[in-house]
């Protein structure tokens, strides 16, 4: 089998495709991902060969700023707006093209990419080659969830249903211009439009199969996925020989404190004071080591201004090895950090409310599995707080250690491989 990887440039986004690749290569299959001059490096790592972008533009963390500096100063509906259109939607006919050159030289028998990518559309209609896409399960709402990207929990008065159906109508107007472009492009491709408020299920309606990177123990209760997705259990991100990340220092190995891990993900994470340092501040009055990654921004200053035992400050850490020693995870949402710490029966405390993490936080908090801050900003008695409730709380402990054991129950590989199968028989 010949398989083609594509995703956004993006961790989030890129690496619950990683296991994926790796797998489907080990197994002796023509894998290639098309990727641009960022990630290829993260790809070649991985042993795989990548297939640069040509007309596409690689949008990451790291020139997020530099090409959109207006973002810094939006936020709630303008910034969704915002991102779907700039980030999400800009792109989608450069990457359509470059995948449509793409198979002139490498003939691919399946697409397995990230759902946001949203090229997906135009590869299964246009160019008839299967598709499977990778999405966490809280971008993909059930009709009667509440509307993503606000953190709402479900509504259980009359009162709250109206306010989730107001946001649902605002939700829709900030997607216009994103929805009008992408309409656009697949009016020319001769495709039907999609809804008003057709991001982001309709364009992975196309996919034969959306594997939903979780567990129902994750989501809100009562959630029903789309017909064409599957809970697969956590996909695990692969590492290459050469992934970068520092051994455990000798302070985790062998501490007898509890260990409380801190971060602030990989793109909102040039400002240590909005959590990193609150985090260790107010920490600092308990028992406990703390144990800060930064993704490389500000450590030797955050190193220099916290200096001593009770606090070791890495750019990069191997979070599975982490996790196997942490009791408590401090967080600002992100869905793969969450997911290795529940993974390893460490509960969470989430403070992110950009980016859809409050969606990701009001679901710990709504499946007990730890506490949400509501805030991108907390204070340090405030985090204090949280992680003295998620180690003495015994109910989260017993609800981390249920969802330990739900994810624990997927054999996830051999599911994606046996779906990719079916669309593939001769494979």
């Amino acid at each position: 089998m010949k398989a083609l990887f594509a995703s956004l440039p993006a961790a989030g986004h890129f690496d619950p495709l990683t296991p994926i690749a790796t797998h489907l290569a080990d197994r002796g299959h023509d894998v290639r991902w098309y990727a641009g001059p960022q990630y290829a490096t993260k790809v070649e790592r991985l042993g795989l060969p990548v297939l640069p972008y040509q007309r596409a533009t690689e949008i990451t963390a790291g020139n997020l700023d530099d090409l959109f500096p207006e973002r810094a100063r939006l936020k709630g509906p303008k910034q969704i707006s915002f991102d779907l259109e700039k980030f999400f939607v800009s792109n989608v006919e450069h990457h359509f093209l470059d995948i449509v050159d793409i198979r002139e030289t490498f003939d691919f028998d399946v697409l397995v990419c990230d759902g946001a990518l949203y090229a997906e559309q135009l590869v299964a209609e246009r160019l008839g080659v299967p598709v499977f896409a990778v999405a966490p399960s809280p971008v993909l709402p059930g009709p009667d969830d509440p509307p993503p990207f606000f953190g709402f929990r479900p509504a259980r008065t009359v009162v709250g249903r109206a306010v989730h159906a107001v946001a649902r109508r605002m939700q829709v107007a900030t997607m216009k211009a994103g929805v009008q472009t992408y309409n656009d492009l697949l009016t020319a491709n001769g495709i039907d439009p999609i809804g008003a408020g057709g991001f982001p299920a309709e364009p992975m309606a196309a996919a034969r199969r959306v594997f939903l990177n979780g567990c129902p123990g994750l989501e809100l209760r009562g959630y029903r996925p789309p017909a064409n997705a599957e809970f697969v259990g956590h996909l695990r991100p692969a590492r290459g020989p050469d992934a970068g990340a520092t051994p455990l220092p000798a302070a985790v190995l062998e501490t007898e404190r509890r260990v409380v891990v801190v971060s602030q993900g990989t793109v909102d994470n040039t400002d240590p004071s909005k959590l990193i340092v609150p985090t260790i501040e107010g920490l600092r009055d308990l028992p406990a080591l703390v144990v800060a990654t930064t993704g490389g921004a500000h450590t030797d200053e955050l190193r220099d201004r916290f200096a001593g035992p009770g606090v070791v400050i890495e750019d990069h850490l191997d979070f599975d090895a982490l996790f196997r020693r942490a009791d408590a995870f401090v967080c600002n949402g992100g869905w793969g950090s969450i997911l290795s710490a529940l993974h390893h029966g460490v509960p969470v405390v989430g403070a992110g409310t950009r980016e859809g993490k409050n969606d990701n936080n009001a679901r710990i908090a709504h499946r007990g599995l730890g506490v949400d801050l509501r805030t991108e900003t907390p204070k340090p008695d405030q985090v204090a707080a949280a992680v003295t409730r998620v180690l003495g709380d015994p109910t989260i402990g017993q609800n981390v250690a249920r969802l330990r054991d739900e994810l624990d129950s997927y054999d996830t590989l051999a599911i994606v491989e046996q779906a990719i199968a079916t669309a593939v028989p001769d494979a």
